[in-house]
This record gives C-alpha cells, structure tokens and sequence, in this order.
C-alpha cells in the first residue's frame, strides 16, 4: 500500500472515529439533559405533596383505605385511622394537572404497614420490597426506572413524616421517542461525515505530500541525470518543509564533495607527475650503471629512494584525504594528548636533524583515535620544522586538549591565513621544499572528525602557529597508551 493511500485511509479512519465521539456526546449529553429534567420535574412534585402532607388534617369524612399488606387498595377506607395516614391520602393524591400536552403525573402512597394507595389513572407504580423498607424506616430518597406493563417509568420514592412514603412518576415514553429520533439523525450525521471524509481523504493526502512527492521526484531526476546542482523548492517550516531543506543541503554537500575529490585527483595527479619524470630520469640513468662510477650511481639511488619516500607519504595522504568523513571506523580511547605529543616530538626529532624542540607538555586526557591525532601532530611539527632556520627551535604547548606549536621562521604569506589548511596550497617561497601541500589539511580534517578546530596564525614577534583544539576529558580514568 502506498503512503498516500495509508494517510488517506488513516486520515478518514481519523474523522470517522471523531465523528463518531461527538455522536456519542451528543447523545449522551442530550439524555442526560432530558432525564434530568425529569428528575427536577419529579423532586418538585414530591415536594409539593410533602408540604401537602403536612399541612394539617383533610377534611372530615377521608379515610385510608386498608388491605392486607403487599396489596394495593383504592377504596375509600372508614372514618378514625390516623391522622397522618388520612392526611397522606386525602394530599399526596392531588397532583398538579400536567402541562398542556405534557405527560401524566402519577402518584401513590406506601403507608408503614406497606399498604399502597393509588391515586387515579390506569398506570400503576410498580412497588419493591426496597420501597416498603423505605417507607417503614426512612432513609434517602431514590430515583429508578421502572416499567408498568409495556410502560417505562421513572419513579421517585420519597419517605414523608409518619412512616409513609410517596412516589411519583413521569412516562418514558416521550423521552424515548426524542432519543431514538437523535439516534437517528446523529447515525445519518455520522454517515455522512465518514463518506465525506473517505472521499475527502485522497484528496488530503494528495496535497499534504506534494513536498515529499518534490522530493521522491528529485531524488530520482539526481539519480537519473547525477547533477547534484538540482534543488527543490521549500514551502513552510513543518516536517515536510525541514525534508526539502534537508535534501538541499544534502546535495549541497554531494556537489561539494564531488568537488573536493575532482580537485584532489586533478592536483595529485599534478603532484605526482614530477617526481615521477625524476623517478624516470634516474632510472633510466641508473640502466647505464656500467657508465657511471659509483659515486655517482650511489648517489642515483639515494635521489630515488628519497623521490619514492617522498610519493609514498603522497599517496598515503591523498588516500587519508580521498576518504569521506565517517566512512572509517574512528577508534576512540581515552588518551593522554602530552604523551601522544611527545612520541611525536621524538619522532621529528629523528626527521628534523639540527633542528630542536621546547616542550611545555601539561596533562591533558581526550577521548580519540591515537594514531590519527598523533599524525595530525607529527604533521604539525614537520610543518614548523621544515620552516624553522638551521637551528631554530620549534615551540610546542600542550594544556587543556589544545596542541600549540610555533616556529620561528618567515611565517605565513599575508593574506594567505585563510588557504593555510587548503588541500595542495603552498606558498610560492615552498615550492623548493619538501612536501605535497597536504600536511595542514590532514591537520584540519582530524580536528573535523573529532568535534574540534585547527587555525593558524602568525606570531607578533615572528614566526607561524598552528594549533589542534579536542574536547578534553575529565581525569576520571586510565588514559591507554599513546601508539
């Protein structure tokens, strides 16, 4: 099933479920509604009769019926029962007439011997055991449905001064007939609305994934035609319009990529096109051995091997370079950064004869990868080696994750501050050293990899800086050993 067709169903699955809740709350806020009002209708009947029933003596000549208890009675009863027993008879038996094209009110009496009087009309209360407790011992009035043949009623049971309780009702009958009238209209509303909504449906979903058809679209022209140049229009901030920008920018850095690695293979191609015409030179002098002397052959093979350790350091960083960001598992360890930076010292101590170093190493721990800070180090030092007079000093600083190293050379061209960590840059005074240009730009790479930063400056007093800033780590535990 498509994503269209699911939002389409799902959003018509959505209005249907609403449409139905607010059926049912409607319904059930109108029975309520209408129950309710018959329950007030009831309570203020009840109590027009009790304060009836309290007025005072009925005229002479009433009576109270009397029957065997469990039974009903309407008879006039004889004359010298008690009093409030013949004051219920004669009272709780007026009614107020109903209101024009109202239901009947019906009433009756339960004296304490559980003796029912009927008021008139065919309809009789139905009368529980509950309701005889009720009328003997009191209690809380009560409120109940209850059905008289084919009639259903709802009835208050309320108890009165001296042992009798009264009860009224009022017909269900038209309170059923307006809710099965609601059930209807609201199950036609409910209809309609799920069938608006089916057909309305496709039609959401059409338009609410146009942003993501844009991109399914150019994602497929890109796949079609790789030209990373091809954008998509963003329309608002939502979801929808944070996908678009997301593939903007993600083509953004495809073309820079795609870029970046055309540069690299057109620039070392060019690099390497010198050193192998050398490489060619002497060897093909080399294939005259029998005509050079061997002074001049030894000195042949030191040239080449120095041309082929030169490349290979060339291709091992074009390679470290050419690697996209990621695409090799990082090793990361916690590691002491100063003993990291001081292998390294030692090892460009070996490279760099004449040439001496001024550690200030404090502790400084950081979560990486060993070998590659530590390249990215012995880059850095190289670097202010081969720009350092006959024997100058290369400063190096270690504190706080930082690697600060300074050499007193000519420093950076100005105006060029800005290329220093450019892939294959030299300046124009580095043409006749070694080096492929490529050394700085490893630096900055593994600052990229690891969330830090490099830069470079010129010091006031002479000579260049560059620094490799990493996230330090508390000393919480046991840095591993630098490699």
């Amino acid at each position: 099933m498509s994503l269209r067709r699911r939002l389409a169903l799902l959003s018509a699955l959505a209005v249907a479920l609403a449409v139905l809740l607010a059926s049912v709350l409607v319904y059930t806020l109108v029975r309520n509604r209408l129950r309710g009002d018959i329950d007030h209708d009831l309570r203020q009947q009840a109590e027009r009769v009790t304060q009836r029933f309290a007025a005072g003596p009925p005229p002479a000549g009433a009576g109270i019926p009397v029957a065997p208890p469990g039974q009903v009675s309407t008879a006039p009863a004889p004359k010298g029962n008690r009093a409030g027993v013949e004051r219920g008879e004669q009272f709780a038996l007026t009614l107020p007439p109903p209101e024009p094209g109202g239901p009947e009110a019906l009433a009756q009496l339960i004296n304490p011997n559980g003796v029912v009087v009927t008021g008139p009309g065919s309809i009789r209360i139905p009368v529980s055991s509950s309701d005889r407790s009720l009328a003997a011992s009191g209690g809380q009035p009560k409120l109940e449905d209850a059905n008289a043949g084919d009639t259903e009623l709802r009835v208050l049971t309320e108890p009165v001064a001296g042992g009798t309780a009264i009860q009224v009702a009022r017909s269900l009958e038209d309170t059923n007939h307006t809710l099965n009238t609601l059930v209807l209209i609201l199950a036609a509303v409910s209809a309609g609305g799920i069938a608006l909504a089916a057909a309305l449906g496709p039609v959401v979903a059409r338009a609410a994934l146009a942003p993501a058809g844009e991109v399914s679209d150019a994602a497929e022209e890109v796949a079609r035609t790789h030209d990373l140049t091809h954008r998509i229009e963003v329309r608002g901030d939502d979801e929808l319009g944070r996908l678009a920008a997301s593939f903007n920018e993600m083509l953004a850095a495809l073309e820079r990529s795609e870029a970046a690695q055309r540069r690299l293979v057109a620039d070392a191609s060019h690099e390497l096109r010198t050193p192998l015409a050398t490489l060619r030179t002497n060897i093909e002098t080399l294939g005259r051995a029998d005509r050079l002397d061997p002074a001049e052959r030894q000195l042949l093979v030191d040239d080449v091997t120095e041309e082929l350790e030169q490349m290979t350091d060339l291709v091992a960083d074009v390679v470290e370079l050419a690697r996209a960001p990621g695409q090799d598992a990082i090793l990361r360890q916690d590691v002491a950064l100063d003993e990291l930076t001081r292998d390294a010292i030692e090892r460009a101590e070996r490279r760099a004869r004449g040439i001496s170093f001024d550690p200030r190493l404090e502790p400084s721990l950081i979560h990486a990868d060993p070998q590659r800070v530590g390249r990215a180090i012995s880059n850095m030092l190289d670097n202010a080696a081969k720009w350092s007079p006959p024997g100058g000093t290369v400063e190096v600083e270690v504190a706080g994750g930082q690697v600060r190293v300074r050499d007193h050379g000519p420093g950076f061209p100005n105006g060029n501050l800005d290329k220093v960590f450019d892939r294959f840059w030299r300046a124009d005074e580095a043409r006749g050293k070694p080096g492929s240009g490529l050394g700085l730009a490893i630096v900055q790479r593994v600052a990229e990899e690891h969330a830090g930063s490099a830069h470079a400056w010129n010091a006031e007093d002479g000579g260049a800086v560059v620094s490799l800033e990493l996230p330090e780590q508390p000393a919480s535990s046991e840095p591993q050993a630098a490699s």
